[in-house]
């Protein structure tokens, strides 16, 4: 895990982003009072494995969708099962481990960009796994990729997190809204209030386009759905 600094950031995409969609807005304010610990890769399905070889997360194998397990992201995980594996996790290490919030994610995302990407106003093949032959505004064709990479793959951004942009959706925490308003917590909270039996996931995948991939795109699923996640820890610190 790495510590991400505290701090405060605008949430949300500017009206002029290209390809933005509505619910990427009112632009706001979230400051965090201290900082937090992240996992620096997704959860991959050797830390998952582990998981059940030792009697918890239910049982659930997840779905690898046929392309491997190893070091390559756990998928076909429900909201409900990345809890169980947090809870497992809790109890082995004697420490709480949980799911970022919305803005936790899209904070730590950024990593004190503005930009679309964390890299920069475009994206290309050699920054992030995603359906590459679809570009993003002046940006380049590429090829589109044929499946989810290991963890590790791609430079990690300034706060040293691999992949936060494509390769496999990531959930959050947070309830289903449509878009931010007055409730819209700004202390870097997760969003407990709409509709809970979706939640927001961050990210991008490997076979979604460019747009899709934007530190500020919001997707809400249906809890059930198999997604991916990583971790985060609370740091007992002075803010």
């Amino acid at each position: 895990m790495v510590v991400v600094p505290k701090g405060s950031f605008m949430m949300g995409t500017p009206a002029g982003e290209p390809d933005r969609f509505k619910g990427e807005d009112p632009i706001h304010r979230v400051t965090f009072a201290k900082p937090f610990a992240v996992g620096r890769f997704t959860i991959s399905f050797d830390e998952w494995d582990a998981c059940l070889a030792d009697g918890g997360c239910g049982g659930n194998k997840g779905d690898d969708k046929g392309f491997g397990r190893g070091r390559m992201p756990a998928q076909g995980i429900s909201f409900e099962a990345a809890k169980s594996y947090l809870a497992w996790l809790s109890r082995k290490i004697g420490r709480t481990y949980r799911l970022p919030s919305e803005s936790e994610r899209e904070y730590f995302t950024r990593a004190g960009t503005t930009t679309p990407f964390w890299f920069g106003n475009t994206v290309t093949a050699q920054n992030a796994n995603y359906k590459a032959s679809i570009p993003y505004g002046n940006g380049p064709h590429g090829p589109d990729s044929k499946g989810p990479a290991v963890v590790d793959s791609y430079p990690p951004n300034p706060f040293g997190l691999y992949q936060v942009h494509g390769n496999v959706f990531e959930w959050t925490e947070d309830c289903f809204n449509k878009r931010y308003n007055e409730d819209t917590p700004t202390d870097g909270s997760a969003w407990l209030e709409g509709d809970c039996s979706k939640r927001m996931a961050r990210g991008g995948t490997w076979d979604w386009s460019a747009n899709m991939l934007r530190a500020g795109y919001r997707d809400g699923a249906l809890a059930y759905l198999g997604y991916s996640f990583r971790v985060v820890r609370t740091l007992n610190v002075q803010p």
